[in-house]
C-alpha cells in the first residue's frame, strides 16, 4: 500500500533539514519525493541518505511542487526569511513544518499567521527541545499539579556554536567551523544570525507552555558584543511576569554541546512552582524534583515517548488524521507568544533599557 503522505523539503539553510527529512522517512504513511534548493550541493546528504536520484532534486521550488505533488511541505530557511516563504507556500494549502525559530520578528510572524490563515494553511513551528523527553515528562507534572502553581522559569540554553554540527549532530572539525563562520548566515544580522535569535525561542515558546499561557509585563535584556562579529554569541533575557520573574539565557560557545556532554551551567529548565520544583535538563535519563512531602528532592524517570509525540512529522500527521488543531509549543499561538518576548529583548538589549511587552 503507497504511503498516503507525499513529502517535499524545500530550503536547506537550516542543518535539521537532514533531521527532519529522516524522520518523514521513517514514518510509515510518509515518502520523501523530492527535496529542493538553490545549492544542489547542500542536499548531496540528504540525497545519499534517503537513496533520492537526481531527477528527485530540484533548484526551483515551484517546479518541484509541481512535479512532485506533494502533500506535506517542510521547510528551513535562514530566520529572516521565513516569513518569504511561508509566503511562498501557504497559497498551495498545503500542510507546512517550518524549522524554529518561528520568525526574525514579530511583524514578521504576523504575515506568516495571516499567509496561513487566509489559505487554510494548517501549519507548524517544530522546537525540537519539545521532543526531548526530560521536557515532556516536566510538562506532564506540572499539569499534574506536583509543584502547584508554574511561577518561574530559569532557561540556560546553547551549544558550542550553530557551525560545529551538522544534521543527525555529527560533528564538524575546528579548521572548517573557522572557514565557514565569517561568510555562514548565522553570524550576519541581515539573516537573523546570533544566539539570541537561534535559543532564545525555545526558551520563551516551551518556558510559556510551562507557565500554562502566562505573558510578561515587560523584558530586560543584556547581550555581549563580540570583536568582529555582527551577532552575539550569549544573551541574558529576565522577564517580569505578574507573579514574578523568570530567567532565559542564550549561550554560543559552551564548553561541550548538551547532546554529548552536559556542560556547566547545565542546558535546561529549572521550572519552580508555589509548591515545589522541577528540573528538567535536555536529553538527562530523571527529572528532579522537589515538593513538601520530599523537600530534599527525588528523581523522576523520564517517560518513555511513544507516536505521536516522538517528533514533528508523527505529530504534524496525526493532526491531519485526526481533524485536530496544532497546539503546544508547535503551534502559531503558542510560539506567537515567544516572539513577542524575543521581540521586546532585541528591542531591550539594542535600547539597553527595560522595555513592556511589544506587540
Amino acid at each position: 500500500m503507497a504511503p498516503k503522505y507525499r513529502v517535499v523539503g524545500i530550503c536547506f539553510d537550516h542543518m535539521h533539514m537532514g533531521d527532519n527529512l529522516r524522520m518523514a522517512a521513517e514514518h510509515p504513511d510518509c515518502t520523501v519525493v523530492g527535496i529542493c534548493d538553490f545549492d544542489s550541493q547542500r542536499m548531496r546528504g540528504a540525497q545519499r541518505e534517503l537513496g533520492l536520484d537526481n531527477s528527485q532534486l530540484f533548484n526551483d521550488w515551484q517546479h518541484c511542487i509541481e512535479a512532485c505533488r506533494p502533500d506535506l511541505l517542510i521547510t528551513c530557511p535562514a530566520t529572516a526569511d521565513h516569513a518569504v516563504w511561508i509566503e511562498r507556500l501557504a497559497p498551495f494549502g498545503l500542510p507546512i513544518l517550518i524549522e524554529k525559530p518561528m520568525a526574525r520578528s514579530l511583524s514578521d510572524a504576523d504575515r506568516m499567521i495571516a499567509a496561513c490563515a487566509s489559505h487554510e494553511t494548517l501549519w507548524a513551528i517544530n522546537w525540537p527541545l519539545a521532543w526531548v523527553p526530560a521536557h515532556r515528562t516536566a510538562k506532564r507534572l506540572i499539569d499534574e499539579g506536583r509543584i502547584g502553581r508554574p511561577l518561574e522559569i530559569h532557561y540556560y540554553d546553547g551549544n558550542r556554536g550553530p557551525l560545529w554540527h551538522t544534521a543527525g549532530k555529527r560533528e564538524v572539525d575546528a579548521h572548517e567551523v573557522a572557514r565557514q563562520k565569517p561568510h555562514s548566515w548565522w553570524y550576519r544580522r541581515a539573516s537573523g544570525g546570533g544566539s539570541l535569535l537561534d535559543y532564545l525561542g525555545y526558551g520563551t515558546t516551551l518556558g510559556t507552555w510551562f507557565l500554562d499561557g502566562a505573558i510578561p509585563l515587560e523584558v530586560t535584556a543584556v547581550v555581549d558584543e563580540p570583536p568582529g562579529l555582527e551577532v552575539d554569541e550569549h544573551a541574558v533575557v529576565v522577564a517580569r511576569y505578574a507573579q514574578g520573574l523568570s530567567k532565559f539565557e542564550t549561550r554560543w560557545g559552551t564548553f561541550t554541546d548538551p547532546w554529548v556532554h552536559q556542560p556547566q551551567p547545565k542546558c535546561g529548565f529549572v521550572i519552580v512552582g508555589s509548591a515545589g520544583t522541577i528540573s528538567s535538563y535536555d536529553y538527562e535519563p530523571t527529572v528532579r524534583v522537589q515538593d513538601h512531602d520530599r523537600p530534599g528532592g527525588y528523581e523522576v524517570p523520564v517517560d518513555p515517548l511513544a507516536p505521536p509525540y516522538q517528533n514533528p512529522i508523527q505529530y504534524l500527521i496525526s493532526c491531519l488524521e485526526e481533524g485536530r488543531p496544532v497546539e503546544g509549543p508547535l503551534s502559531p499561538t503558542l510560539s506567537r507568544i515567544g516572539q513577542q518576548i524575543v521581540d521586546t529583548a532585541l528591542a531591550s538589549a539594542e535600547q539597553k533599557r527595560t522595555l513592556p511587552l511589544l506587540g
